[in-house]
């Protein structure tokens, strides 16, 4: 079957599911219409889910108030969700596994983890003077150690310390045999990438889109690799919570039903054409309709030598029939591995404990048998990374740090 038959076989499930889930659940919820939900976003393409749940009506289709605010960055996204000023938030898949390992907030902080928004659509887009390495991560490795023997080391940049755009960013490094500890790592928050790269405070960057599109759209740099190049199918944003608010069951099922619908109703190519134009708006994304739209239906101008790619299936999904939204055990223990593997934490973590801890498969489980939605079985299945052809096996993440040694 064709990846284009493949999409729209899929586009067609998740089509049924948002009929099927005009049955709704009894949600004990009455005191929510005084007491509304704070969702934060970042200005991101894959913010879609939560805004159009919005714009839908679906958060009012299962009876929740809710007030869409923009954030800063992930930094002031993390605060605000400790805080309790945000009830929920789109956020980066392992910003949770950051915090509570005390990379990137205070150690054993909770903030769990409800559901998995999206797979795929991010990018390392690098600065056109590397275009003679073209989507080959060893060529440009190559000419990244060049620089860093003539005392020229290029700075990269990403969105949150052990993000997990942090985390392609370094793997990307590790394939292309690049020293991490030679080249300059900087936060720089989603919005900023551009306009930082356009004056030349970094020479890359790794980040989701609109952000990659609008660098080639600008002419200041390439689409060197996708993430769904680097793994189809990763985990990218969640919808996660503030611990407190996560003890408001019913509340919490309602925003994970509507966001599970808006959701389903972007796996539908024509719906993705409205979406570009709602979220493009400055008060969400405030980027070009046309640059989000291409992107988000899989047409990547690449820029540089590379030129046009498509994408079908494994562009950037928020759905695939349910398969995109459980929080997989295995997913997280991944990551806290290339924690341990780029020497980012002190000791190994407790894998299993630290998962089990944040992520709330159960309840995932729970709403989705209410939406009618066929439950994954791959919550602790091996992974195969298709940069490198990689296998993580789960229950013996540490043999794989072991057996996968970074460049010094």
């Amino acid at each position: 079957m064709s990846d284009r038959r493949t999409f729209l076989k899929l586009a067609a499930k998740t089509a049924a599911v948002t009929a099927a889930s005009t049955m709704l659940p009894r949600f004990n919820i009455a005191s929510a219409q005084s007491r509304p939900i704070n969702i934060g976003f970042i200005p991101l393409t894959d913010c879609a889910s939560v805004v159009m749940a919005q714009e839908l009506g679906y958060f009012k289709k299962y009876g929740v108030t809710v007030n869409i605010l923009k954030q800063a960055s992930w930094a002031n996204t993390r605060d605000s969700l400790l805080s309790g000023d945000l009830h929920a938030a789109h956020c980066l898949f392992s910003l949770p596994l950051s915090v509570y390992s005390g990379i990137g907030g205070p150690a054993g902080r909770e903030l769990p983890i409800a559901m998995v928004i999206n797979n795929n659509g991010q990018a390392i887009t690098l600065e056109n003077t590397f275009k003679a390495a073209g989507g080959d991560p060893k060529a440009a490795g190559e000419i990244i150690r060049k620089l860093i023997a003539q005392g020229k080391a290029p700075t990269f940049a990403m969105t949150f310390p052990d993000g997990t755009h942090d985390i392609w960013l370094r793997y990307w490094l590790a394939h292309a045999g690049v020293p991490q500890g030679k080249v300059g790592i900087i936060t720089v928050p989603p919005p900023q990438m551009v306009a930082n790269m356009k004056v030349g405070n970094m020479d890359g960057f790794c980040v989701g889109e609109p952000w990659g599109g609008v660098a080639v759209e600008q002419g200041i740099g390439f689409t060197h690799v996708t993430t769904q190049q680097m793994w189809r199918n990763h985990p990218e944003k969640a919808l996660v919570l503030n611990k407190e608010f996560s003890a408001r069951k019913d509340e919490v099922k309602a925003v994970m039903r509507a966001v599970l619908d808006a959701s389903a109703w972007l796996d539908s190519l024509p719906n993705r054409r409205q979406a570009a134009k709602v979220i493009s708006a400055s008060r969400y994304v405030n980027a070009p309709a046309d640059v989000i739209q291409d992107r988000l239906e899989g047409k990547y101008e690449m820029g540089g030598s590379i030129g046009t790619r498509q994408f079908l299936g494994d562009q950037m999904m928020f759905s695939r029939s349910g398969q995109t939204s459980m929080p997989r055990h295995a997913h997280a223990m991944w990551f806290l591995a290339q924690y341990a593997r780029f020497g980012l934490v002190k000791q190994a973590p407790d894998y299993e404990a630290v998962a089990d801890k944040l992520l709330m498969t159960d309840l995932y489980r729970e709403v989705a048998k209410e939406a009618g939605l066929k439950l994954p079985t791959d919550d602790m299945a091996k992974i195969k990374t298709t940069l490198d052809g990689l296998t993580f096996d789960p229950k013996r993440p540490a043999d794989f740090v072991r057996a996968h040694p970074i460049p010094v």
